[in-house]
């Protein structure tokens, strides 16, 4: 059955002392607007939907950190004895991302119906994982859901910090490399034809390294469409195989982890996040195993996560979580003996954490590094390439004195 959209009323009415109020509200029905109104001694004198205005903005896009807002602020509502329902009212309304609003309306009215927290943020998968409801279903269990939707926010923004460093490695390389691309082609399409037509009048061949030049400008004017042809195909299978082939994820993943540098990158950053999520469930109270399922899907690299859901396979028989971590290769030893010594004195929470917080600020080092060894290396891919197609076209000139 279908979910009834919500629609926003705004409304009039007096309260039991007489005095006029007004506001606005998100439900599904009028009726509804007007029961709950009437609950809250509200005498009604007018509802009716708010008129949208005729220049609507355009919905923002919901992002991750969001959620992460999201969590801090509901933990510290609720921390300062704010009611669920009212919680929820204040941060939707407040919010500035339309999306989000309506959002965290849609789980205000699930709440009010009757439903858990859990089960409301289940039916948006798409911005709460199960990491998330399963984080809050154990609190609203043990009663202490103020205290976990607290280590949810530390989590989601220790997270998304990562993943911002990560993209800090990966953007400006590519960015560089993608600037490159451009002024080669503009160089090759638009100045080398004019050089052409001025060698033509030379009466002598053309050094070898122009001639390359000149050739590969011929085929890229002569052949864009079937080179810009293979580039979109090329780029819509790779697509469709990331979004579906299973098997092609894993083989990129375990590849982007053999790459000089930023493999170790990606590497630092999945034991990061396998630290962080096991760490923050452990305290969470979380059996290992069930924890170990939610682990596999956070780890952001498929090699990593294919191997957490061997150990989970492994731990639920009995093994030990550190001698499963061990026959992965994928664990420095180190992080293997800070979860031994976990193990053995029922501590394994705050020394994932500790792991955690060791490989994030390797993380930060690592990308930090990579920035200042790639500046030079780009300039100097810049300058051969740019100054390369520069030297080819004067190379004539200089033999044009033995011409003439």
């Amino acid at each position: 059955m279908a979910k009834e959209e919500l629609t926003l009323f705004v409304w009039e009415g007096t309260d039991r002392a007489g005095a006029r109020m007004k506001g606005e509200v998100s439900s599904r029905s009028e009726n509804t607007v007007r029961a709950e109104l009437r609950r809250q001694g509200i005498k009604v004198i007018k509802v009716k939907k708010k008129p949208k205005p005729l220049f609507t903005a355009r919905k923002k896009k919901i992002i991750p950190k969001d959620i992460a807002v999201f969590s801090r602020q509901l933990a510290t509502m609720l921390s300062a004895g704010v009611p669920l329902v009212q919680a929820f009212d204040i941060v939707g309304r407040g919010h500035e991302n339309p999306s989000m609003q309506e959002l965290l309306m849609s789980i205000k009215a699930d709440i009010e119906g009757g439903s858990p927290l859990a089960e409301a943020l289940g039916k948006h998968p798409l911005y709460f994982d199960e990491l998330f409801c399963n984080l809050v279903h154990a609190g609203e269990m043990a009663g202490v859901l103020e205290t976990l939707l607290h280590k949810i926010a530390d989590y989601k923004e220790k997270t998304e910090s990562l993943k911002g460093k990560i993209k800090k490695a990966l953007t400006y390389p590519t960015a560089v490399l993608v600037v490159a691309v451009i002024v080669t082609a503009i160089l090759l399409v638009f100045v080398v034809p004019q050089f052409e037509d001025l060698f033509k009048g030379f009466g002598a061949d053309l050094p070898a390294f122009t001639q390359m030049v000149v050739s590969m400008s011929r085929f890229l004017r002569d052949y864009w469409y079937i080179i810009a042809g293979i580039l979109i195909v090329a780029g819509f299978v790779l697509a469709n195989l990331k979004r579906r082939s299973l098997a092609f994820n894993h083989g990129l993943d375990r590849l982007i982890l053999k790459i000089p540098v930023i493999g170790e990158i990606m590497r630092k950053a999945a034991i990061a996040r396998f630290a962080r999520t096991l760490a923050t469930m452990s305290a969470a109270g979380v059996p290992l195993v069930e924890a170990l399922q939610s682990v596999a899907g956070a780890t952001g690299n498929i090699v990593y996560g294919t191997a957490v859901l061997q150990m989970r396979d492994e731990v639920s028989t009995g093994h030990q979580l550190q001698m499963t971590m061990r026959q992965t290769n994928l664990f420095p030893n180190m992080v293997i003996q800070m979860v031994a010594i976990g193990e053995e004195s029922g501590s394994i929470d705050s020394m994932l954490s500790k792991v955690a917080d060791f490989f994030e600020e390797e993380v930060d080092n690592a990308v930090d590094s990579l920035s200042s060894l790639l500046e030079p290396m780009i300039m100097a891919f810049l300058g051969v390439v740019v100054g390369g197609l520069v030297i080819a076209m004067y190379l004539p000139i200089f033999k044009l004195g033995s011409v003439v």
